[in-house]
């Protein structure tokens, strides 16, 4: 299993308020990246792997629109986001 729960409880611990704070756009926008590395690395060995290639892209678009919503509340939090994880619109 590539996503254990002490790895998503280190996610949570970086990227949230706290190892509690799994609500928070922050912490969910870092998960969502987190599981679209390992898919898209999943991707380029299995190419023909389309169930797995829709997931991707629903996910990629749940994390859009986090960013999104995190665009309009807080443009500070957004930005800070964006540099720790590398991700650029």
């Amino acid at each position: 299993m590539y996503l254990t729960k002490e790895k998503k409880q280190e996610i949570f611990e970086k990227y949230g308020k706290s190892n509690t704070d799994t609500g928070s756009p922050e912490a969910q926008i870092a998960l969502f990246s987190y599981r679209i590395l390992h898919l898209t690395e999943h991707l380029k060995s299995n190419k023909k792997d389309y169930s797995t290639e829709y997931a991707l892209k629903k996910m990629v678009g749940k994390r859009r629109r986090l960013l999104d919503y995190l665009k309009a509340k807080d443009i500070e939090r957004y930005r800070k986001i964006i540099a720790e994880l590398g991700i650029r619109k």
